[in-house]
């Protein structure tokens, strides 16, 4: 990487997966780098998330593979229970030799982010990272970017990288306004930490699914606790957006004639200090960057949760960009088409919805409930599993670059 990328001063707003990975590699390739994050201190837990395929190959070339495996969440497979808790069908990690909806490398978001946070802990260069700070203002003006931020400071930087998640705000002030680039993808998922449900099967992830609704139960790096993943197919409702209490009312009333271990999760709704509630969408945008602000991650090309790609497209999109701009520090305008250019192709790929999307996955009756078990049982069969495989790990064959 070129000694002059040391001239370089970059903002990086958002320290979730994205923000945290390309930072650790700019601080690797000399940049001076600011990294500022809304929230007060890292987020825990989160959704259990796998890494497959080029975002695995990139944790091992950013040598993350060492801390990952020492969080790994030993998932055996994953269950499609009824009413009863006894399975439809079930789908291991083996029938699909890893690469079916559990992969062989599974870890928590909070986990994958802190592996992350204590490599850039350990990497010498110049760095100030800010929690409880974010962006309020950006102009541009064709050499550089002075930013204003919330704590009232105001700095110069040659880049501004947004990876400030779905609801960006480095977008909206760049871009323009969130509805011009995201698509609602017809529902609401949530997730939050409960105690491991009485009768749960040890190392396995189990799902019950009623018309327009799921609950799924996945277990943590802590056999004591899971994780309740909750998929709600619904209108999208802008007055959900901040009530937490109307949040969690919705959650009820979609959940309220389903059996299994909904009930006792839904009594640690009130209780939870990691609940997470926002609707699916899709975030498009006409080109990732405009001037000297480039997205990242959700901010720019957010597939939904229900991809299971967001966290791949996070990891291998920083990879792209921080080689790319390493690779040309002193053009970073070529340095942005580059970035542009290298991971199209692979975002293309990695948002398509496997299985049709939501409609597919939440039917409206129990009928259309029963013709979607019938389904995924056939894709647990031999002849079809290959199918399953390639609908689930679409970006296989994309060819990562190396820098």
């Amino acid at each position: 990487m070129s000694a002059t990328t040391n001239t370089l001063r970059i903002l990086i707003a958002g320290g979730g997966i994205a923000g945290n990975a390309v930072a650790l590699q700019l601080l690797r390739a000399g940049a001076a780098i600011t990294v500022v994050e809304r929230a007060a201190a890292p987020r825990p837990g989160g959704q259990a998330v796998d890494l497959r395929g080029p975002s695995r190959e990139v944790a091992e070339r950013m040598g993350l593979m060492a801390g990952i495996n020492k969080r790994l969440l030993h998932e055996k497979g994953m269950s499609i229970v009824k009413a009863d808790g006894t399975p439809i069908y079930r789908m291991s990690m083996e029938m699909f030799d890893g690469k079916g909806p559990v992969a062989d490398i599974e870890i928590s978001r909070g986990d994958l982010n802190d592996v992350l946070l204590t490599e850039i802990a350990d990497t010498a260069g110049e760095l100030d990272y800010r929690y409880g700070d974010s962006i309020e203002t950006i102009d541009q003006d064709g050499k550089g970017v002075t930013v204003g931020f919330n704590s009232g400071r105001s700095e110069r930087y040659d880049l501004v990288i947004g990876a400030d998640g779905v609801h960006s705000r480095t977008r909206k002030l760049v871009f323009g306004p969130e509805e011009e680039f995201t698509t609602f993808l017809g529902g609401y998922m949530s997730f939050y930490t409960i105690p491991t449900p009485a009768g749960a099967e040890q190392d396995w992830m189990a799902m019950h699914v009623v018309p327009r609704a799921a609950m799924g139960v996945r277990p943590d790096y802590d056999p004591a606790t899971s994780k309740a993943i909750i998929t709600l197919r619904t209108d999208q409702d802008p007055a959900l957006r901040g009530d937490i209490g109307a949040q969690r009312t919705l959650i009820r009333d979609m959940l309220a004639e389903a059996g299994w271990a909904v009930p006792e999760a839904l009594t640690h709704l009130e209780t939870t200090d990691d609940f997470y509630f926002d609707e699916l969408v899709r975030v498009d945008m006409p080109s990732l960057f405009k001037d000297r602000v480039v997205l990242l991650g959700d901010s720019g090309f957010c597939g939904s949760p229900m991809t299971g790609m967001g966290t791949a497209m996070a990891i291998v999109g920083a990879y792209l960009l921080a080689g790319e701009i390493a690779a040309t520090p002193a053009d970073l305008d070529a340095a942005l088409v580059r970035y542009q250019e290298q991971v199209t192709p692979f975002l293309d790929k990695a948002k398509e919805l496997p299985g049709g999307g939501i409609q597919m996955m939440l039917p409206t009756s129990k009928v259309g409930l029963k013709v979607m078990q019938r389904i995924g049982w056939l894709m647990t069969t031999k002849p079809f599993r290959p199918i399953m495989m390639k609908m689930l790990d679409s970006t296989q064959d994309y060819v990562l670059p190396s820098y």
